[in-house]
Formats: C-alpha cells, sequence, structure tokens
C-alpha cells in the first residue's frame, strides 16, 4: 500500500514515514485492492494529530488521533482502525452466522464499509459551504449505523431496504441512536 504522507507545520522525516508506513501495513492484511491512503500529520495547539483515509473500492476508511506525541497518535490511529474493522468483522460473522463467512471476510468487510458522503451547513446566515450528491444504497438501519460510525459521522442518509425509503440515523446525546422516518402528507 502506498501512503501519501503529508505535514502541516511539522516536517515529515523519513524516521516518520518508515514508522508510519510500518504501522499502517498492518491494514493490508484485511484488504487485497489497497493501492493508497493519504496520511495527514498536523502540529497545532491542541497536540499531534493523525488522520488517515483509505479508500477501498468506492468505500472510506477513516480514524484520527491526537496526541501530545506524533508516534503516540500514529500508534494510536492504526489500532483504532483495525477495531474498527474487528467490530465489523464481527457484526459480520454473527450476521451470517459463520456460513462461508472465513472465504469472503475482506469482500464482505469491503461491502460492510461502503459509504458516501452527506450534506454540510453552516449555522451561520444558513450559507451552504459544502454540496456532496452521493447515490442511496439499500440497507437496513443496523448497517447504516455501522457506516455513520465507521465514518466518524452523528448522522448518515440511507435508503430502507425494508421500507423502500429515504431514512436518516443519528447519534443521539445519551449514546443511543435514533431513526427518521419522513413521509409526506
Amino acid at each position: 500500500m502506498k501512503l501519501d504522507i503529508r505535514g502541516k507545520n511539522i516536517e515529515v522525516t523519513d524516521a516518520l514515514k518508515d514508522y508510519t508506513t510500518k504501522r499502517l501495513s498492518k491494514l493490508e492484511k484485511y484488504f487485497d485492492d489497497v493501492k493508497e491512503a493519504q496520511v495527514a500529520l498536523s502540529v497545532d495547539s491542541e497536540g499531534h494529530k493523525v488522520e488517515v483515509t483509505i479508500p477501498l473500492n468506492g468505500m472510506i476508511l477513516r480514524g484520527e488521533e491526537s496526541t501530545d506525541n506524533m508516534y503516540s497518535s500514529i500508534d494510536l490511529v492504526e489500532e483504532k482502525l483495525e477495531k474498527q474493522i474487528n467490530k465489523y468483522r464481527t457484526k459480520l460473522y454473527r450476521k451470517t452466522r459463520g456460513a462461508g463467512f472465513r472465504k469472503n471476510m475482506k469482500e464482505e468487510i469491503e461491502k460492510e464499509l461502503k459509504s458516501k458522503g452527506a450534506h454540510t451547513a453552516s449555522a451561520e446566515a444558513f450559507n451552504i459551504v459544502r454540496t456532496k450528491r452521493f447515490a442511496l444504497k439499500p440497507m437496513d438501519e443496523e448497517e447504516a449505523i455501522m457506516q455513520m460510525n465507521l465514518l466518524g459521522h452523528n448522522f448518515f442518509v440511507f435508503f430502507n431496504a425494508k421500507t423502500d425509503e429515504v431514512n436518516v440515523v443519528y447519534k443521539r446525546k445519551d449514546c443511543n441512536y435514533g431513526l427518521i422516518e419522513p413521509h409526506f402528507d
């Protein structure tokens, strides 16, 4: 896997590149087609931040961590991404009850992680600063929640396969999830 490592307010040394490559190459065992990943290293008043984005055939695996040490941030983001993959692999295993799961594990994980963007609006003067268009993939509520958590978002728009309608799942302040089922009167 080729890493596109960029730095903001930090010089990306060979040692830093080598360490990042070594840590993130551990994720390759889960996927066959990973050609490139984007890694953003930055230093600001909040600490040393690492953001990793791995595109997987139209899918996105993303993680970020910030500590007071860049190497610690790299370690934590790699562990976080691996935990995400294992979490969804376990859910998929339970969902399929293990039937043929190991054979198609990489393919199933990639399918489970598939997602596209969402709309972003600014509250100040109601200026829309970014618009995203994406195809809605039919899925159930559980899969939509997994997609939302994987992306680190607070909500996720999806086409509900059970109701054939567009729905939104969202993370509530009490750490539970909500489902919005719009209808026209």
